[in-house]
């Protein structure tokens, strides 16, 4: 790609011990995913042979990254793209967190070492993997397929499946309600309005408004929604404006899909190692689902308004948006009960269908290779 000379000549000052190598490997590994694609991590070059991966959260600027677990996922999906890449160049990579560090910036040293390791085969799928919003076909997930899904997140984690008709409904009315209540937060309004880059199908940092899910007409309105708080209340109390697109984002797609899926840990994860775990096991399922010409969309936000149910946590002063909270909670508590709930890492839907036509990309290789002062600047500018 055309990013990785300039990332190149850039490193060539920590030394020839496989920069072409090392070079190659983050390429690859920048294209794991993130939550509306902040790629909350940067890297650095520790010669002769590591690579330190800084890694940074939005907990402060997005109400969905409740303790910076959203993020921890993402890193941890980072992580384990990196190890997948360099099995393509024969070689193992350790990864040792360093202690001592706030969970805010979870630090990584990796080490490359020579391996006699097969070549993983789902680096093929690194890049293909995107995500798609829009409905997918409801023909069932056959059984050679679970059990490679299963398979695929290892020991520590399991995959809970939520399929026929009548339960793939129940999680779209749930869906429904959390989609009108991620439009009706106040503290969710900037989030949505600086993650989109509008007029794009593709977009670095964002996510392009085109790979939203919206049909052109409920787009147009959105953007201009979006101009304001009081224009999106406007809509929402007197035309019914988180109606439609609740529809049209979750309780449609929500239905047309071969299943739900949930990740579940083996006990509830409750720190940032934990969390890492997960997002490596999230990742696996990915890009085997990605393999098997599979097609995914997450759905982690109904996890996230539980949590802070569960541990009474403070996160708006909207009474109305808590009530709808605790009304998708207990949708969600009812489909999957209080112990997957607990347990879940992640979720989302799964099914066969066309691969989205617009997509996120990443940051070029070089932007994020930067001096370690601008990696611990990171996490506070990439929202600003």
């Amino acid at each position: 790609m055309s990013d990785v000379p300039s990332a190149s000549s850039s490193l060539a000052s920590h030394g020839s011990f496989c920069q072409e190598t090392f070079v190659a490997i983050l390429d690859f590994g920048r294209w794991a995913p993130s939550a509306d694609n902040t790629q909350p991590w940067r890297f650095e070059l520790a010669p002769p042979a590591s690579i330190v991966v800084h890694g940074f959260d939005t907990r402060d600027s997005c109400v969905y990254d409740l303790d910076g677990r959203i993020s921890q996922l993402a890193v941890g999906a980072l992580l384990e793209t990196i190890r997948i890449a360099a099995t393509a160049h024969n070689l193992d990579c350790v990864t040792v967190r360093r202690p001592g560090l706030p969970d805010t910036r979870p630090t990584f040293d990796l080490r490359f070492e020579p391996s006699t390791v097969r070549r993983d085969p789902l680096v093929d799928f690194v890049r293909l993997r995107s995500v798609q919003r829009r409905p997918l076909r409801t023909r069932p997930l056959t059984h050679d397929q679970r059990k490679e899904l299963e398979a695929s997140v290892g020991q520590g984690h399991e995959v809970r499946w939520i399929a026929s008709l009548r339960d793939r409904l129940a999680m779209s009315r749930m869906l429904f309600h959390n989609g009108r209540l991620r439009l009706r937060l106040p503290e969710a309004f900037d989030v949505h309005r600086r993650i989109i880059e509008w007029n794009a199908t593709e977009s670095i940092d964002r996510l392009p408004d085109r790979a939203i899910g919206l049909d052109p007409l409920s787009l147009r309105v959105t953007r201009w929604a979006f101009a304001s708080w009081k224009r999106v209340s406007f809509l929402d109390k007197y035309l019914a404006g988180t109606l439609v697109p609740s529809i049209e984002l979750d309780f449609l797609p929500g239905i047309a899909c071969a299943a739900h899926f949930i990740i579940l840990a083996s006990h509830p994860p409750r720190d940032t190692d934990e969390y890492i775990e997960g997002g490596r096991a999230l990742q696996r399922f990915w890009l085997t689902a990605t393999r098997l010409r599979l097609l995914l969309q997450p759905a982690a936000s109904p996890l996230v308004f539980a949590r802070y149910r569960r541990e009474d946590r403070h996160y708006t002063a909207s009474q109305s948006c808590r009530a709808l909270a605790r009304r998708v909670t207990d949708q969600l508590t009812a489909i999957i009960g209080p112990d997957a709930l607990d347990r879940a890492v992640f979720m989302g839907r799964i099914g066969s269908g066309r691969p989205a036509a617009a997509r996120s990309t990443r940051l070029p290789l070089a932007a994020l290779c930067e001096p370690r002062q601008a990696a611990d600047q990171a996490g506070s500018a990439i929202h600003a």
